[in-house]
């Protein structure tokens, strides 16, 4: 299924969004005074890297949906208008997140909080991951919104069988982020605080998991893909059009 090549209004609004939300990271970041003041900016660079790539990943997403897609209708509105409001709202807690995560872990730049999430109370640490997981699940829940509405509306899209294998494989993955994001809440809920980091870590397996589905998905859309191939045979097996003589002309 190609990708479409005309910019709808709602992909050009969201794009401006999304700009606005990496232009936030960047006017949040104090100009240096001196070299001291500047090495600490220096410091914080990786951390605003990942809170960088964690949002471009996100308009990733958004810009293979609407590319393949091109949903305009007012739940597609909707649904987007609540994903770029999750955006900008968790673009400050996902960069307080990571800046004080990152020098904790590669022991480069200064947390902003001076002792870090070592000086959050057990509460306060349990909270901001229900926080971040539960932004986490927010955002990645919209998305399989925004796939399951495509699957529904494939009749009057007319999506072949490779679009509607896309939208339910779509569906299927960021279930899997959900997933993740719901563990993480249940963990930073009932583990003892010794253990809270492990709701944390517990995204580390979201690369095992999206490689193996991936993979998985990508070995099934091949041998679609042959199926409605309309070389080897004149009939394609994956029109959705009817037949317009009604019956098998062999």
């Amino acid at each position: 299924m190609p990708l479409r090549r005309e910019v709808s209004r709602i992909e050009g609004f969201s794009d401006a969004v999304f700009g606005f939300a990496l232009t936030l990271l960047v006017v949040s970041l104090e100009v240096p005074e001196d070299f001291a003041a500047l090495r600490a900016t220096l410091g914080g660079f990786f951390a605003f890297a990942v809170t960088f790539t964690v949002v471009v990943w996100i308009w990733v997403e958004h810009y293979v949906m609407f590319r393949k897609f091109g949903l305009d209708d007012g739940t597609t509105i909707f649904l987007n208008a609540v994903l770029l409001f999750l955006v900008l709202f968790y673009v400050y807690p996902l960069k307080f997140v990571f800046a004080n995560l990152v020098p904790q872990i590669t022991g480069i730049g200064r947390p902003v909080r001076g002792a870090g999430f070592a000086g959050l109370t057990l509460g306060e640490a349990r909270a901001l991951m229900v926080v971040y997981s539960g932004g986490f699940v927010a955002v990645f829940g919209v998305f399989a919104l925004l796939y399951r509405h495509a699957f529904r509306r494939r009749h009057s899209l007319g999506l072949d069988a490779l679009g509607v294998f896309d939208a339910r494989a779509g569906l299927r993955r960021h279930l899997i982020s959900v997933g993740m994001g719901m563990l993480s809440v249940l963990l930073a809920l009932l583990l003892p605080g010794r253990w809270l980091w492990l709701s944390g870590a517990i995204y580390f397996l979201m690369g095992p998991a999206h490689g193996f589905y991936g993979w998985r998905m990508g070995r099934a859309r091949d041998a679609l893909a042959a199926l409605c191939d309309p070389r080897p045979d004149p009939v394609d097996m994956c029109d959705p059009r009817p037949d317009p003589l009604g019956e098998n002309p062999s």
